[in-house]
């Protein structure tokens, strides 16, 4: 544990829940396991992995593991100084004799290594001697009812399991789901006297350009949060690369910040946005908040369990206001949980509405919960424009409503790309702009990517470098590739391209007239139209002269039988065969988590069986050619990161 979150003394009924998150969506699990137990009567505490210590958890009856799976079946960056704790070889096989735990990861099986974060950690904690009392839960975000559709039916039988193992004392019964649990965090209004100083952060600078030299970019903000462990960046370009009559609006977005920070192909930005002080306001007018809105609030803890604060670094925000904290840091547009319809059911006089937000977080109702909220994109301000009678209390408002969480882009520049002329570090992103109509007839943009769109050039943002999951070395960026991307997908491998390039001009440079050793690179690309989103097409031409490159297109509109990357596999065996079996190349897919992984791998299988011999006039059986592939995985030949 840190030195602020001291250990309670054992207790007959306590519960430690950590959770390894990237997005939030473990976090959120873990916090609704930890709802669960306090029903139950246990002393629950919720904390990240990374912040405890194997040997702490000798200090709780039980202990659950929360983790997502990231990039090539790797732990989150929160979870990972933890993960390492356990593989000392010096641990003794009784390490954690006594230890009783139980696990739930969240994964996504178009991945090929579908929650191997969790099946990895139980595997370690079984072989240092812990006690297993429950199956391990494993959600699929592919699920027709997403993560909930695995979560629910595990948490429901894991609840008997808990009362059976650790039944309650005579006379005592759980808390029934219908009374609310004391929040552990609440706002609360500052001295009377203390000034009313609206935060920079917070002043919308909202005004058209003079010229027309950014059309439509029309916001100027400059993000004063404190954030940990961020960089400032300068938006520096914010231009869209399709055209104005094309269904999708994509950007080119330029970042730049002064430091000089290294970062290699398959790295991220994190940005975390903003709600609009438009969305922001209404939801003020909903609640009755008008009276508090600009007033200075402080977050206070309540209790007697530590629990970590729902926004790290809010403590050093100056001049804290309702409105400040809405905007800054509060998800109002965000997709809602179960866990707020549960939490704003106690906010209605209206037995009619409390009635029908309690039916949502019955898991009998799931299918409802899913058509009414995820299948519609609903939002929470708009679920509390239908159930006007709630009334959230402005003082639980950062327990009710979810945290603003940070989204993740693939960086697409690499090689000579990383660097502004000045000397600067630059990031450049390929970002889809979120907006479509819902099956209701509602038009819904994306938090993030709404945020973004508005944004001039010149404004700041507190961004994070978070590493991806390609984890190209050397040796491959400059052997045999094959990179599979369909629309903005192509970023990470555009950084790897010009990465490539790099180091082919290092070696030029310091060997006159010797050609590098750098094997032949398949650039497959797929998009609708090639005259509308054939992203980066000039470079490609740039990038050919410089190193060995072959570039396949799929544009499935521009026939009247549509064509997909994985047809364009099908259409080349001998070539991929090639380069992959032959050469032992490596092969990276990067873009949508749908169909498209599980057809491109399918179309590989069938490279492998028809494209070539390992032995002349003896093929690959279908089992063969399927063995060759996941033996490609297990040595890091064959990589995916999708989205």
């Amino acid at each position: 544990m840190t030195d602020n979150q001291v250990l309670q003394p054992i207790a007959r009924r306590s519960i430690l829940i950590l959770y390894g998150s990237e997005t939030g969506n473990a976090q959120e699990v873990a916090e609704e396991l930890g709802a669960l137990t306090e029903r139950l009567h246990f002393a629950t505490h919720v904390f990240e992995l990374n912040q405890c210590k194997p040997e702490d958890l000798f200090s709780y009856t039980l202990t659950i593991f929360v983790t997502s799976t990231t990039g090539q079946g790797d732990f989150t960056a929160n979870a990972r100084s933890f993960w390492k704790s356990l593989l000392l070889k010096k641990l003794p096989a009784t390490y954690l004799k006594g230890i009783n735990f139980a696990c739930f990861g969240l994964g996504d099986s178009s991945y090929p290594k579908f929650n191997w974060a969790i099946r990895k950690l139980q595997k370690r904690l079984l072989q240092l001697g812990a006690n297993e009392i429950y199956p391990t839960g494993e959600a699929d975000q592919q699920h027709p009812e997403g993560l909930e559709g695995c979560f629910l039916p595990w948490m429901t039988d894991f609840r008997k399991q808990l009362l059976d193992r650790h039944p309650l004392p005579a006379g005592q019964h759980p808390i029934p789901s219908d009374v609310q649990l004391p929040p552990k965090w609440i706002l609360q209004l500052k001295d009377e006297n203390d000034p009313v100083t609206i935060p920079q952060a917070t002043v919308a600078n909202d005004h058209q350009a003079l010229t027309d030299e950014y059309p439509g970019l029309h916001h100027l903000d400059h993000d004063y949060r404190p954030i940990p462990h961020t960089l400032s960046a300068t938006l520096a370009e914010n231009r869209r690369v399709t055209p104005q009559n094309h269904w999708q609006d994509v950007r080119r977005i330029t970042l730049t910040v002064p430091d000089s920070v290294s970062y290699v192909p398959g790295d991220m930005i994190a940005i975390t946005p903003k709600s609009s002080s438009a969305d922001v306001q209404t939801l003020i007018d909903l609640m009755n908040w008008n009276d508090q809105a600009d007033r200075p609030i402080s977050l206070v803890p309540t209790g007697d369990i530590p629990s970590p604060p729902p926004i790290p670094g809010l403590d050093s925000y100056p001049n804290l206001t309702l409105r400040a904290l809405l905007i800054d840091y509060l998800d109002v547009k965000g997709i809602p949980r179960r866990s707020f319809f549960s939490a704003i059911a106690h906010y209605t006089n209206d037995e009619m509405h409390k009635d029908r937000l309690l039916e949502f977080t019955n898991p009998e109702y799931l299918d409802e919960l899913w058509d009414y909220t995820t299948r519609p994109r609903r939002s929470i301000l708009e679920v509390l424009h239908e159930f006007d009678t709630v009334k959230i209390p402005w003082q639980h408002a950062i327990s009710v409503l979810p945290v603003m969480r940070a989204r993740q882009f693939s960086i697409a520049s690499g090689g000579s790309r990383k660097k502004t002329a000045d000397g600067k570090t630059q990031f450049e992103l390929l970002i889809a702009i979120v907006k479509y109509q819902t099956v209701i007839k509602r038009i819904r943009e994306g938090v993030c990517t709404k945020y973004l769109s508005i944004l001039r050039p010149g404004s700041t943002l507190k961004v994070q470098l978070q590493p991806g999951g390609l984890n190209s070395s050397i040796q491959q960026l400059t052997a045999a590739t094959v990179l599979i991307g369909p629309g903005t997908g192509i970023a990470p491998l555009r950084s790897m391209l010009w990465e490539k390039a790099a180091l082919v001009q290092a070696f030029r440079e310091q060997n006159p007239g010797v050609n590098p050793p750098v094997g032949p690179t398949i650039l497959l690309y797929g998009g609708r139209n090639r005259e509308s989103d054939f992203f980066f097409e000039e470079e490609w031409t740039e990038l050919s002269k410089l190193i060995p490159m072959q570039v396949l297109a799929a544009f499935s509109r521009d026939q009247p039988n549509k064509i997909y990357v994985q047809d364009v596999v099908r259409e080349n065996f001998p070539l991929f065969f090639r380069l992959l079996h032959d050469m032992q190349g490596s092969v990276y897919i990067c873009g949508s988590s749908g169909r498209m992984p599980q057809a491109v791998r399918e179309a590989l299988i069938e490279a492998f069986q028809h494209g070539g011999a390992p032995v002349p006039g003896q093929p690959f059986t279908r089992s063969q050619a399927e063995a060759y592939l996941v033996d490609m995985e297990k040595i890091g030949r064959y990589k995916q990161e999708t989205w």
